[in-house]
């Protein structure tokens, strides 16, 4: 009976004595698909619900994010410091023993059992409502601004990356431009050269065409000469000279060309001395004009004039405009990621209703259970030494001064219980 109350007493003393732990816990799970929508139709950061869930599950086990909610609440945490350690020491006695993070059962995949509780044991006198709670917000806010980090980086990226593409467009149309402006040149040059070459041909020709006339004239001015034919006159003209001159009117139908001779040499004399003053025979051939015409044309290519005179050839570039359209869509574009929920807090923290260690009842009734134990087994030990005492004394084998003894021995222990 001693001991049964004993024990009783001592678990008593332990349940009452022992400082109450309690438990809270917080689930979350996925957000609705509307609230992801703006940030997916950016088509920069896809975040469907699910993986912003993983995001931020991770955050929540992650130490780097535990220990920064812990360095900045350290007033929340004053109950985990002990004097002489440092502050990531007070944190890993709290990180490893007070906070754990749940996952749904993997083979359970469906969306109604998508979730992720967080639950946390603490001291009294530790407010873990308020520490769970918080470290849930600071979580997800620390997943925000990482996503708004990584948008950022990706914008900017993506500028860098139109504007090279710009830059080659620069790059490329500046390259066809020369080239074109060469091309033109080029292409003036050989026709001007080729007319050039035309015009310094036709003057040879014109000249040789003189020389050769000139050499015809003095052939016909010896011929008329010999002939007599000093004004121009026909064969039959001149075949009719010696006869009676009279008033009579001819028609001569000759379908031969009549001898050069024949136009008298004071005519070709005369057209002789023309020809031998002449100083340019340019004027008798249309095509020198129309060859100087072009030449003068040649002299301003209004095309390249006009090409060099660009001032934002920006305008002219090919293929640009997805890229400028793309630039000012990046540009302009405005998420509200302080408002982007990440996940629905299905659950917040509350404070709970009781502790969940110790639990006294169990500990009395463990109390008892034992010392009911540890009693029937002293009463069990007690009896097995009393009939063993009994035995020896009543043995008739043993001698009789040994049997003097055990009778003295089991008269001194009955005395004494």
């Amino acid at each position: 009976m001693c001991v049964t109350t004993g024990s009783v007493l001592i678990a008593t003393v332990y349940a009452f004595w022992v400082t109450p732990e309690y438990l809270v816990s917080s689930v979350l799970r996925p957000a609705a698909i509307n609230e992801l929508d703006a940030l997916n139709r950016s088509e920069i950061y896809q975040l469907p619900p699910g993986e912003a869930l993983i995001k931020v599950g991770a955050s929540l086990e992650s130490y780097e994010t535990r220990l920064g909610f812990f360095r900045e609440n350290q007033k929340l945490f004053s109950r985990f410091e002990r004097p002489g350690r440092t502050l990531e020491q007070s944190f890993e006695a709290f990180n490893h023993n007070s906070i754990n993070l749940v996952l749904p059962d993997a083979k359970k995949s469906d969306s109604l059992n998508t979730y992720i509780k967080l639950e946390m044991s603490y001291p009294k006198g530790v407010d873990g409502v308020a520490i769970l709670n918080g470290f849930v917000d600071y979580a997800i806010a620390i997943e925000r601004e990482q996503i708004a980090a990584d948008m950022d980086v990706i914008i900017k990226n993506r500028l860098n990356e139109i504007s090279g593409k710009l830059d080659a467009a620069r790059s490329n149309y500046d390259t066809e431009k020369e080239a074109k402006i060469a091309s033109l040149h080029e292409s003036d040059n050989l026709k001007r050269s080729q007319l050039l070459d035309e015009l310094k041909a036709l003057r040879v020709q014109l000249k040789t065409q003189r020389t050769d006339r000139m050499a015809q004239l003095n052939e016909a001015i010896e011929i008329a000469k010999s002939l007599g034919i000093k004004k121009p006159t026909t064969p039959s003209s001149l075949g009719e000279a010696g006869r009676s001159s009279q008033a009579v009117m001819r028609t001569e139908v000759n379908n031969q060309q009549i001898p050069l001779y024949f136009m008298g040499f004071d005519a070709l004399e005369a057209e002789r001395a023309a020809l031998a003053l002449r100083k340019s025979d340019d004027f008798t051939e249309g095509r020198i004009a129309q060859i100087a015409k072009e030449l003068q044309l040649l002299e301003k290519n209004r095309e390249v004039e006009v090409l060099n005179r660009r001032e934002n050839e920006d305008l002219f570039l090919s293929g640009v405009q997805p890229l400028r359209a793309e630039v000012a869509r990046l540009r302009n574009l405005n998420i509200d990621m302080s408002r982007l929920k990440l996940v629905t807090i299905d659950k917040q923290a509350l404070e709970p209703l009781g502790p969940v260690k110790p639990k006294k009842a169990l500990i009395l009734l463990a109390g008892l259970v034992l010392g009911l134990m540890l009693g029937l087994a002293f009463a069990l030990i007690r009896h097995a030494t009393r009939g063993r005492n009994a035995s020896i004394v009543t043995s008739p084998s043993l001698p009789h001064h040994l049997g003097d003894y055990s009778k003295k021995a089991a008269l001194s222990t009955s005395e004494r219980s």
